[in-house]
């Protein structure tokens, strides 16, 4: 027991210390868009080595094998011991016939503004993972959507699994990074964006929270983060990393949801800190926007495309906002003090 007990420490201390080294330059008192647009940055300029469609079969043959059977690949969305809907399929059982494993993208191809295709974001190998034939042709395009218990139909949209439900969150917050609006969140999941600063929705903050890293995401994003695997793609996902990540970025999960993780036990400051900066009402119907503050913050609003439209100096905790010159539409609120910078939408009405 105590040799296992070694030998797993220094395996996480090893991954830990890549993943250290992989961030190095990330400032991570950031928050909200800046601190995502450093990740994006930092993921894209790492992205060494673009797969070919077909080195995807060997991709997943390496990254996706059974930590309990080196003969079989573990399947996406698979819960069960046999069948379309079964876990674990033999590691040379690819292909397109019943019974075959398929290449799954979880971000489905035709979704993507433009149609994602089959090289870039349509063979980037952190979103694609092994599949039954057949139960990845009753997903196909369908949105994911809010469920509970095994994967499957909902309503009209998909619902991972409840062991599969944080992977996907990962991979979906990797892919919007990763490629911008031509993956958006909005677009592959069934949620709401009116609380975050962006396209990301509060379905897949939900998911990252609840379902935590498993060992096997670990496994597939410390290869891809060497170059020195034959097939390794050069970048990480930052998700997986830490979700916490994902709270700093986007804001907290919804309401009643447990806190993701802080993996590196750095970044976990209180959800209360994070949001110590309130402006409401949000969607504003009226002229007056009010702000909660425990500090002087500076407030600039400006419009989705980057223009400044309003500029203000708060200093006392409960301040009124006057955006009656804002025309009804999609804004960004950046609050800023000394030492914190945040980015909320605002909808005016």
């Amino acid at each position: 027991m105590k040799k296992f007990l070694i030998l797993l420490f220094t395996v996480l201390s090893v991954s830990i210390f890549s993943q250290q080294n992989y961030y190095i330059g990330i400032d991570f008192t950031k928050y909200g868009i800046a601190l995502k647009n450093d990740l994006a940055a930092k993921i894209i300029s790492t992205h060494k080595n673009f797969l070919s469609y077909s080195e995807i079969w060997e991709v997943c043959k390496i990254t996706d094998v059974n930590p309990n059977n080196s003969s079989e690949v573990i399947l996406i969305y698979g819960y069960s011991s046999s069948g379309t809907t079964s876990k674990t399929r033999g590691i040379n059982d690819n292909g397109g016939n019943n019974g075959d494993w398929n290449r799954e993208h979880t971000y489905p191809k035709s979704i993507g503004n433009p149609n994602l295709g089959t090289t870039g974001p349509g063979s980037d190998a952190h979103h694609l993972r092994p599949s039954d034939v057949q139960y990845n042709g009753q997903r196909g395009s369908k949105k994911f959507a809010s469920g509970i218990g095994n994967s499957g139909d909902v309503s009209g949209g998909w619902y991972p699994g409840d062991e599969w439900k944080g992977d996907i969150a990962r991979m979906m917050m990797y892919m919007y990074l990763r490629y911008g609006d031509r993956c958006l969140p909005s677009a592959v999941g069934v949620g709401s964006d009116s609380n975050t600063p962006d396209n990301m929705i509060d379905l897949f903050l939900k998911w990252n929270a609840e379902d935590p890293v498993s060992s096997f995401e670990d496994t597939r994003n410390n290869y891809h983060g060497n170059l020195n695997n034959t097939y390794a793609q050069g970048n990480r996902n930052p998700f997986i990393d830490n979700p916490f990540l994902a709270t700093k970025i986007w804001g907290n999960p919804p309401s009643g949801t447990q806190q993701p993780q802080d993996r590196w036990g750095t970044l976990n400051i209180s959800l209360n800190e994070i949001n110590k900066f309130t402006f409401y009402p949000n969607p504003a119907e009226g002229d007056t926007l009010y702000l909660k503050t425990t500090e002087t913050v500076t407030v600039q609003i400006s419009s989705i495309l980057g223009k400044q439209m309003l500029s203000d100096k708060i200093d006392t905790t409960d301040s009124q906002i006057d955006i009656s010159s804002l025309k009804p539409g999609i804004y960004l609120v950046k609050i800023s003090s000394n030492q914190f910078s945040i980015t909320k939408k605002l909808i005016k009405k």
